[in-house]
């Protein structure tokens, strides 16, 4: 320890990445598009209710409110899920994988690129319907959410990057 404080030793600076990406669930309904269709569902189910409870099958307009619920929670529901993210990053020294649930917890998992493996799981009809890093006795699934293009087009590029990262 110096007389003016501890010794500090300056960060190095961070590597430059090779490769990064962010992986995230597509979602084909929007804000915009969920008003409109809780909008037409409910002023169905609301017309429906009206007409069974005229014809005194109250009952059934109870269950026509419960429907326009039950939809409003699944989609709601979908779009927590959406929020779901990996970032997947690899440098010359590090692949770093961050997956970030949709509550917002954070799980990071760090693998040597010279010890890590990339394996890909294929069907011969469908494509690809897994990919996972493994390495130093552990294994992590990356991009399980993506369609069958955007898994291919990933593990195309990422193992790229690997092969990059490794010369």
């Amino acid at each position: 320890m110096s007389p003016n404080g501890p010794d500090i030793e300056p960060t190095a600076p961070a590597e430059k990445p090779v490769f990064a990406a962010e992986l995230f669930p597509h979602r084909s309904l929007t804000p915009g598009g969920f008003a409109v269709l809780m909008g037409f569902f409910a002023a169905i189910c609301a017309a429906n209710a009206v007409f069974y409870f005229a014809l005194g099958a109250w009952p059934v307009a109870i269950f026509m409110i419960v429907d326009v619920l039950i939809l409003y929670a699944a989609i709601r529901f979908s779009f927590r899920a959406g929020r779901a993210r990996e970032q997947v990053t690899v440098t010359r020294s590090d692949v770093h994988i961050r997956k970030i649930a949709p509550n917002g917890r954070r799980q990071d998992h760090h693998y040597n690129p010279f010890w890590a493996r990339f394996h890909v799981d294929r069907h011969r009809e469908i494509g690809i319907t897994a990919m996972r890093l493994t390495g130093e006795g552990r294994a992590t699934t990356i991009g399980a959410f993506l369609n069958p293009d955007d898994r291919e087009s990933f593990a195309t590029a990422f193992s790229q990057a690997l092969a990059t990262a490794r010369r």
